[in-house]
């Protein structure tokens, strides 16, 4: 479903700023695949969905998304393939537009557009059922100002636009990292159950170890803009967050030998 061939991405090339974020990134997920990505910073987690969602260009290596080569295409054209919920809760809404408009707009994503009505008595229905799916009462809600809603809110309300439209890859950039616990565990929770029902293929970064063994079937660990770790399956089902923590240092001292051998 997702392909990346050789991708590297030096941002400030020639310059005393030079840094290489991404160094011969080659990484494919199968459909449905849930593939959680985790790093210190600047380990090149954010330019990775970047590249992927085309707000970046890579210097080299191509993108393949469902068979398409999306390599040369920006963001506004890839639009139709990707769903995306950013860090900030207030980058994936339109605030001063209300609840039922932001779904519209979501329903809207990579069809033609159409002169027709916005929201139909049958679509407003719709909203209010996959709303009731939040927990949050905003399926009472559907004429309020999405700038009037809480973080939490905001960005349960993000993700469930990013998957209206069941998008070919769903890209979640530290989504729950603005929150507090409560709210974060809540969007957490609805992250795996909505990926689950419509078995979204999925690129999730965090910082959180703890989702990071929990969600997800697949989790690969990034260092100096490498893939340093990829583990699935029983092994990733049976590491804990000291597991990872000693799997890091380890495989970080190994790639910190080889880079001086070299």
């Amino acid at each position: 479903m997702l392909t990346l061939d050789g991708i590297s991405k030096t941002f400030f090339p020639g310059t005393v700023n030079e840094r290489t974020a991404l160094d011969d990134v080659d990484l494919h997920l199968e459909q449905s695949e849930f593939v959680t990505v985790i790093g210190s910073n600047g380990a090149g987690k954010s330019t990775l969905l970047n590249v992927v969602s085309g707000s970046y260009r890579a210097d080299t290596g191509t993108v393949t998304i469902d068979g398409h080569n999306v390599t040369k295409l920006n963001d506004h054209q890839r639009a139709r393939y990707i769903g995306r919920v950013f860090q900030n809760p207030s980058a994936g809404t339109a605030p001063h537009m209300t609840i039922e408009e932001n779904l519209a707009m979501a329903f809207e994503r990579g069809q033609r557009r159409l002169l027709r009505k916005g929201v139909t008595r049958a679509k407003r229905a719709d909203f209010r059922e996959h709303l009731a799916v939040l927990e949050q009462g905003l399926e009472d809600r559907l004429k309020d100002w999405v700038g009037l809603l809480s973080g939490g809110q905001r960005q349960s309300l993000s993700l469930l636009m990013a998957t209206f439209s069941q998008p070919d890859i769903l890209l979640l950039d530290e989504h729950t990292a603005a929150l507090d616990p409560q709210r974060a565990e809540l969007v957490t929770r609805l992250t795996g159950e909505l990926v689950e029902k419509q078995q979204l293929t999925t690129l999730m970064v965090t910082h959180n170890m703890e989702h990071a063994l929990r969600l997800g079937s697949r989790l690969i660990m990034m260092h100096g803009g490498r893939i340093i770790l990829d583990v699935s399956g029983e092994k990733k089902q049976s590491m804990t967050v000291p597991d990872l923590l000693a799997e890091f240092e380890k495989v970080k001292s190994e790639v910190s030998d080889r880079t001086l051998l070299q």
